[in-house]
């Protein structure tokens, strides 16, 4: 491990109990990578399909693992701390973001995007996102903000379900949802086609799916390189530009709409908005 890796980290990344089987790429499925041993810190590692240019992490830990040792909530405080929270570009960004007026707070656009309706929230937190008069719905995997997030949700006519994206959003009924939320959460996931898929499938044909994922394709990564703020090991597992995502939503069976357009060659995030395309899934 370098040293400039070792120094972001704060400490010595755990190894997991037994090595995971190392993943095709989760978008086209290709065996076919380069390497990325810049951004490979210990065990872990980095590379790019050769055959969707997706950038993703080869190993990545298990579901068990992710839901106490490596629950999100965990390595974004290690990450912030070992960081300062910051990068050179990032006050420059959030200026122009403030500017501008966009705020983390997405409230007013979910109720124009989701008409009010009933609004799942894949990797919900504590599932504080989604105000009434939308009902919330969520998905989370940590254990401990499992329950804090169902317990709030049903005091707004919802619930949270506990467990991985790509296998909990098949326990909702087809067509039920005006609006789903992916917010911070796709560059968890390790089986993006099944949840972008079962998305899909849950969502009304006149409803919206919200994407934010680390922008890979971002001005400050290309600067800083591994000291980048959007690299967390071992819970980031895939990093989307503006053109994988793109890619990977048409292949689920979405069209995509930018929604940070003007801030998004320094931005360190990518947001859009997916609506079903008429070929459906393919």
């Amino acid at each position: 491990m370098s040293a400039t890796l070792h120094a972001l980290s704060g400490a010595e990344l755990p190894a997991p109990d037994a090595a995971p089987e190392l993943r095709k790429c989760p978008v086209c499925s290709s065996a076919t990578c380069t390497p990325l041993p810049d951004y490979s810190p210990d065990h872990w590692q980095m590379v790019s399909c050769a055959g969707c240019n997706l950038v993703y992490l080869r190993n990545p830990a298990e579901y068990a693992a992710l839901e106490e040792d490596f629950a999100w909530e965990k390595t974004y405080e290690e990450k912030k701390t070992a960081t300062k929270g910051s990068t050179p570009l990032s006050p420059y960004v959030r200026a122009i973001r403030t500017k501008l007026g966009m705020t983390r707070d997405k409230t007013a656009s979910f109720r124009r995007w989701f008409n009010d309706g009933h609004v799942l929230d894949i990797g919900c937190g504590a599932g504080a996102r989604i105000k009434p008069p939308m009902t919330p719905y969520g998905i989370e995997l940590s254990t401990a903000l499992h329950a804090r997030a169902d317990s709030e949700m049903r005091k707004s006519g919802g619930y949270c379900i506990h467990g991985a994206g790509a296998e909990a959003i098949w326990k909702f009924d087809e067509g039920q949802f005006d609006g789903i939320v992916m917010f911070s959460y796709l560059e968890h996931e390790t089986n993006v086609m099944s949840v972008l898929r079962g998305a899909h499938r849950a969502l009304k044909d006149s409803g919206g799916v919200f994407v934010r994922v680390p922008n890979y394709g971002s001005l400050n990564r290309k600067a800083i390189g591994p000291k980048w703020c959007g690299f967390r090991y071992p819970d980031h597992v895939n990093y989307f530009t503006l053109a994988t995502l793109t890619d990977t939503a048409r292949r689920a069976g979405f069209s995509t709409t930018l929604i940070n357009r003007v801030t998004l060659p320094l931005d360190d995030n990518v947001s859009v908005l997916l609506r079903k395309s008429p070929e459906g899934t393919a």
